[in-house]
């Protein structure tokens, strides 16, 4: 039997969508394969040890941690998603499910996402860089020198509606769809309360849809997945919160499609040393049909709405089956 952490909460914004995510993938879990060890991490970083929900306080995390035959970190966001955590499993040779170091930092931080996708050729929407400084916001261009911003420059450059991203945040935390200056000057600074780097990017009328890649050097894509937003994006509130919100799989789009994106999202995958899983973003755009990857998510939501395990039940595995592939490609990241 392996001895498995479960490892969920955690200091980002993201702490219950992670507890949602953990709790399925207990239920999940083939109990006569693996024996469960369940770790919670509170929002100040304390490490509880849980059996029957009740809680336990630990202190020496590592010993615990090293009794295992590998961890599962169904963390979200900062501190669990963006290679910190990871690098603590490294550092101690501790095997894990799911990506790396690099591949969990890059694929947390969207501008350095943005600059690897553009170096791998994938096509992207138009963006601009923005940093908070103390209490001044500055311009990172290309080269990336800073410039005075200018709301005026950022509209030459980008079509409304515009969409506001703190760099490193999850689940479309502080992420506003803007329409006017107004609107983009508000939303700067509310995405300015989640990180210091901030995207401006170009709205793209058409279809979200998304993509599950599955396993290491060999990885394979799901079929590709449409959501329909219970509001005009897929908000924090629409994913989690409206059962309006409906994901359609496969997506209603052409083969040569769906077998286009499903490339993509493997290309994006390897492009970021990508290990055991992620979740590959695009629009579709409405009347071109062109295709524009939007993120990687290096631990995309495993609650029992996410589309990440739905995606590759759609194509004959089962959400057991797809964590057993996970804990083998964690056990051997060379397979």
């Amino acid at each position: 039997m392996i001895k498995l952490g479960i490892i969920y909460g955690g200091i980002s914004t993201e702490n219950e969508v992670s507890q949602m995510s953990a709790k399925s993938v207990i239920d999940n879990l083939d109990k006569e394969k693996y024996e469960i060890h369940k770790f919670y991490i509170d929002k100040d970083a304390k490490w509880y040890r849980v059996e029957e929900d009740k809680k336990e306080e630990i202190h020496k995390i590592i010993e615990e941690l090293k009794k295992l035959d590998i961890v599962f970190p169904v963390l979200h966001g900062k501190g669990g998603e963006d290679g910190t955590i990871q690098g603590m499993f490294e550092m101690f040779n501790i095997p894990y499910v799911g990506c790396g170091v690099l591949a969990s930092s890059v694929g947390m931080d969207k501008v350095y996402t943005k600059v690897i996708f553009e170096k791998a050729g994938l096509n992207q929407t138009p963006y601009v860089y923005v940093k908070a400084e103390e209490s001044n916001f500055v311009i990172i261009n290309e080269k990336f020198e800073k410039e005075e911003i200018d709301l005026n420059k950022i509209e030459s450059k980008l079509k409304y509606p515009m969409f506001v991203k703190p760099s490193n945040s999850g689940s479309s935390v502080g992420v506003t769809r803007v329409t006017n200056k107004e609107e983009l000057k508000n939303a700067i600074q509310k995405a300015a309360k989640y990180d210091d780097k901030i995207l401006v990017e170009q709205g793209i009328i058409g279809k979200e849809v998304e993509c599950a890649v599955l396993g290491n050097e060999n990885a394979v894509a799901s079929t590709v997945g449409e959501i329909q937003a219970a509001e005009s994006f897929y908000s924090y509130d629409a994913k989690y919160n409206m059962p309006e919100s409906r994901t359609v799989i496969p997506a209603s789009l052409s083969e040569e499609i769906i077998e286009e994106i499903r490339k993509l999202a493997v290309k994006a995958f390897k492009s970021i040393d990508g290990k055991g899983l992620s979740r590959v973003d695009f629009f579709v755009e409405e009347g071109t049909n062109k295709i524009y990857i939007n993120e990687i998510n290096t631990m995309p939501g495993f609650t029992k709405i996410s589309m990440y395990p739905k995606l590759f039940e759609a194509v004959g595995i089962s959400y057991a089956e797809l964590l057993d592939r996970l804990i083998q490609y964690g056990i051997n990241k060379e397979a």
